[in-house]
């Protein structure tokens, strides 16, 4: 008696294990967290996030939220009045260290030859002359003109400085429950790191609620349409379901959190998890209408052994290509990575083993009477066995792409070296956009541009001298009047730079303070004083009265170290990039200058870390593709020719994204790697359909066109499974998601072109000879 299969003797056990792996992987769901906080993606160790860290350990977070209040005349009473109750408002809730709006500065003038600190506004303004006095006092004061109040005195900023540790969701939840209790007819917007964690950590969670589900409607109608057999649906569908839920139970498993990146994983899972279910589906079809005699466990024991080759190689293939995402320094690419080739080689072996286990067991249904019964892919490879290359599809549909595929197969034949040379004419076109490529600047493209938070970029970049902030900690006597005049010296040059709104630090405060202790004119007057004790003696009389608040932000309480803070805008990477070198070669040879951060230069790290990644990422992928592709064929002639289809993507692809504007971010640095990912699989199933064919005993000429209309028909159908998987991500709140969409969905159609039509024209060009080798 035969010795029974082992699919067949262990289903049960198959089946309970894929079981338990379920239920683990729904319980690891609960546990699942969001990251949104960019600065966390690198790694811990980049120089600026050390000396960020280290000078907000000092002076505190930098992470203000800057609330900007917009109004015809933000000076008129009821506006101010507005301004002011918030301004109180905020200043009593526990969450907030420090609340800073015009209503709330002191400003500093001389009165009888004294110092006197009191608020800029100490009364509503009653009278078109007071209104014109508090115009002038605010134009003459520079720490709240273009400050705390626009140029044209149509907004004014709140600064929030939360406590270190409070949640971003209970800041905005205390902000809107404030500003629902102080209604008014201006227009409040907000900006700053917690207000875009907040709500892209909102977004994320709309993205997981919103496209899981779509993307699992958008795979099943797939499904239905291409079996129309509920049966046959469900058993690849079931494969689908099982390995997103394990791909996002890995990511507690591992200790980490869901990111924006993260978005992407559910999808690429549905994508690419139901492809080798569907050959197990087809195959069974096949059998029931050609062997209808076979019991169901004989088909799927058949299925196994016939499969169980082709299949591995596509799943490893695509696992090479999503692995080059793990040399991303970027750490949810990595993570990304890691998770998606884990959970790709379970739905491999998911479709290995489970499938067959349950095809096993499944009562064996009814034997299509003739070939419009069976499912469309099954029908495809029925055709491809019995040589059905005159076979003519009944569909419009059917037949457009029989007619495409019958065509491009006969032009491959007869004219391979035009058709080379159509793909490297469109290859130079679209790739010498690769010199005209951006890296994001930042990242606040994040969320839409109508969105609140960068309408209110718009305003602060435009009436308060930029969003962005570098800071410059120096250790020493900071009382030292030449210590004072050298950061002075400082703010002076740097103010000079293209995009620099402000430069703030102590000597500016001292300087402030000079112009009210003396009148113009003075030689005292608008200078650092001289000796050390009247430095220390203009802050004790500012202290008497002023905000010891402000005084925190430029230097500690011992006066041994303190912070010079530049605000400026910055619209590309290499603005930032002139700005810091400027910075950089100004106090580079400073003994007492230690250390640069800001969440600016945190951000140019993520930037830079997109391209490097990239790289890294390509060259592995491509390098794991030729050695894979090598080893599949015997032949690294099979490797190189093999990446041809996959390079054209990618090097098309990113053209594009210059010719169009489109910048690289921490999205689209994930592209190439799941683009060679996803595409190789087309090189390798046309490849080995023309090396089938001439171990039958056909020629090259003849082997092409008869690949081209039966095999890829499947590979045709199967792109626009994946195609059709990643369109949901056009639904995504965010735009650089969507643009990821449009990037990948470009790449696998350039993979799908060029595996279909270039490769079968240069295999019948350069007649290869590891596809005369025979096929074992």
């Amino acid at each position: 008696m035969e010795k029974q299969h082992f699919i067949i003797r262990y289903r049960k056990l198959i089946l309970f294990l894929t079981g338990l792996f379920l239920l683990a992987s729904l319980f690891l769901l609960t546990r699942i967290s969001f990251n949104s906080d960019l600065r966390s993606y690198l790694p811990d160790s980049i120089p600026e996030k050390v000396h960020t860290d280290s000078i907000e350990a000092v002076f505190g977070s930098g992470d203000y939220i800057l609330l900007v209040v917009t109004a015809e005349d933000v000076l008129k009473p009821a506006t101010l009045e507005r301004i002011r109750r918030l301004t109180s408002g905020f200043s009593e809730q526990e969450v907030f260290s420090n609340v800073i709006s015009m209503t709330t500065y002191k400003e500093i003038r001389g009165e009888s030859g004294m110092l006197v600190v009191t608020p800029l506004i100490p009364e509503l303004p009653l009278s078109p002359a007071d209104e014109a006095a508090l115009r002038q006092n605010i134009r003459a004061d520079e720490l709240v003109w273009e400050h705390l109040v626009s140029a044209d005195y149509r907004n004014a900023l709140i600064m929030l400085k939360p406590k270190q540790g409070v949640p971003d969701k209970i800041l905005m939840e205390t902000i809107s429950a404030l500003l629902a209790l102080e209604p008014g007819e201006e227009a409040i917007t907000m900006t700053g790191q917690p207000v875009l964690r907040f709500e892209a950590e909102k977004n994320i969670s709309r993205d997981l609620m919103l496209l899981l589900p779509a993307g699992l409607l958008v795979m099943f109608l797939f499904l239905w349409f291409s079996f129309r057999d509920i049966r046959s649906v469900l058993l690849p569908f079931s494969v689908v379901l099982l390995s997103t839920v394990a791909a996002l139970g890995l990511i507690p498993l591992f200790g980490w959190q869901m990111s924006i990146i993260g978005i992407l994983l559910p999808i690429m899972m549905i994508a690419i998890a139901n492809n080798y279910g569907i050959y197990f589906i087809a195959r069974q079809q096949e059998l029931l209408f050609d062997r209808p005699q076979m019991t169901m466990e004989e088909i799927a024991v058949d299925n196994y052994k016939y499969l169980k080759k082709p299949v591995i190689f596509c799943g490893l293939t695509t696992i090479a290509g999503v692995m080059g995402m793990v040399s991303h320094i970027i750490r949810p690419a990595s993570q990304m990575g890691i998770v998606s080739a884990v959970a790709i080689g379970f739905a491999l072996m998911l479709s290995l083993f489970y499938i067959p286990a349950v095809m096993s067991a499944m009562k064996k249904g009814k034997a299509p009477s003739e070939p419009g019964k069976a499912g469309d892919l099954a029908r495809e490879v029925r055709n491809e066995r019995i040589g059905g290359i005159g076979h003519v599809p009944s569909s419009p549909g059917k037949l457009a792409i029989f007619n495409f595929l019958n065509r491009a197969g006969h032009l491959s034949v007869v004219q391979p070296i035009r058709v080379a040379g159509v793909f490297m004419l469109i290859l130079v076109v679209l790739s010498s956009g690769l010199f005209s490529i951006r890296n994001a600047g930042d990242h606040n493209r994040i969320l839409p541009q109508k969105h609140f938070f960068n309408q209110s970029l718009k305003i602060i970049n435009s009436g308060f001298g930029g969003n962005k902030m570098i800071s410059l900690m120096f250790e020493g006597d900071v009382l030292d009047p030449e210590f004072l005049r050298k950061m002075d010296h400082y703010a002076e040059s740097i103010s000079e730079a293209d995009g620099v709104g402000s430069v703030t630090s102590l000597a500016t405060l001292i300087r402030k303070i000079s112009k009210g202790l003396f009148e113009p004119g003075d030689e005292l007057y608008d200078r650092i004083p001289d000796s050390r004790e009247a430095t220390a003696q203009y802050l004790e009389l500012y202290l008497l009265d002023g905000d010891p608040a402000w005084l925190e932000e430029m230097t500690d309480f011992n006066y041994t170290r303190a912070l010079l803070t530049i605000q400026f805008q910055a619209a590309t990477l290499e603005e930032l990039q002139i700005l810091e070198k400027r910075v950089t070669d100004l106090v580079n040879e400073d003994p007492q200058f230690t250390r640069m951060g800001g969440y600016s230069l945190i951000e140019k790290e993520i930037c830079l870390s997109v391209v490097k990644g990239q790289y890294a990422s390509l060259l592995f992928a491509l390098a794991a593709i030729f050695i894979l592709l090598s080893i599949i064929f015997g032949s690294f002639t099979a490797g190189m020719l093999g990446s041809v289809p996959l390079l054209f993507a990618i090097l098309c692809t990113f053209g594009f994204m210059g010719w169009t504007g489109m910048e690289l971010n921490i999205v689209t640095a994930l592209l190439s790697s799941v683009s060679i990912g996803l595409g190789v699989d087309f090189t390798i199933q046309i490849l080995w359909k023309i090396k089938s064919g001439i171990a039958s005993g056909l020629t090259m000429e003849a082997a092409v066109p008869a690949a081209m209309t039966t095999i890829g028909k499947g590979i045709f159908i199967n792109a626009l499974a994946v195609i059709f998987g990643f369109s949901v991500l056009f639904l995504s709140a965010f735009p650089v998601i969507r643009s990821f969409a449009a990037l990948i969905i470009l790449s696998l159609i350039l993979c799908l072109t060029s595996a279909l039509i270039l490769i079968p024209a240069l295999c019948v060009w350069m007649k290869p000879g590891f596809l005369y080798k025979s096929v074992k």
